[in-house]
């Protein structure tokens, strides 16, 4: 891991009007990211996003935290989402947003009154659906990004503007591009 230093509490707050700038409709997938392994990231220019592996490639489809009762992983957890301006505030350089261990980094408005658990949202072919599990900040996001970005993205505001981000499941499997458009349907 690269030797940065982490945002202040005031930074991420001040950074806040540039993610609210993040357009409602319309937006564009920036990164794809896979996680073959326990803390491994691979950054991919394309993808195929499917209900049975999700990201195709990432752990996820080997297990997860959120089971279902026959022991396979829950698909409300199958694609984690981040806002790509929250992440270049909190990671800086751009070979750093992988750490956060999404798989979508996404210039699109996360915030609870723009997508509410059933959006569906189109990906260059692909639909994915809004899950109503949520994504909090953890301890390994403390340690990458430093105990205020974690208590940023864990208030209030935070929630409500999903500066963690969301999960996402796919109901229509196809490939997706670094550059594809996201509209919602």
């Amino acid at each position: 891991m690269l030797d940065v230093s982490h945002r202040t509490e005031a930074e991420i707050w001040e950074g806040l009007a540039e993610i609210r700038k993040s357009p409602p409709d319309n937006g564009v997938l920036d990164a794809i990211v896979i996680r073959p392994g326990s803390e491994e990231r691979l950054s991919l220019q394309q993808c195929r996003l499917s209900p049975e592996g999700g990201t195709e490639g990432d752990a996820w489809a080997r297990g997860c935290w959120l089971k279902l009762p026959n022991g396979l992983p829950h698909p409300d957890v199958q694609i984690c989402i981040m806002n790509s301006r929250m992440i270049n505030l909190l990671a800086g350089e751009r070979q750093r947003w992988e750490l956060a261990g999404d798989n979508l980094f996404v210039d699109l408005d996360l915030s609870r009154e723009n997508l509410q658990p059933g959006q569906s949202l189109q990906i260059g072919e692909c639909v994915i659906e809004i899950t109503e599990q949520s994504h909090n900040g953890c301890a390994k996001f403390s340690r990458r990004f430093g105990p205020s970005a974690l208590q940023v993205v864990n208030s209030p505001t935070g929630k409500q503007l999903r500066l963690r981000g969301i999960y996402a499941k796919v109901l229509k499997a196809r490939e997706v591009r670094v550059g594809n458009r996201i509209k919602k349907l």
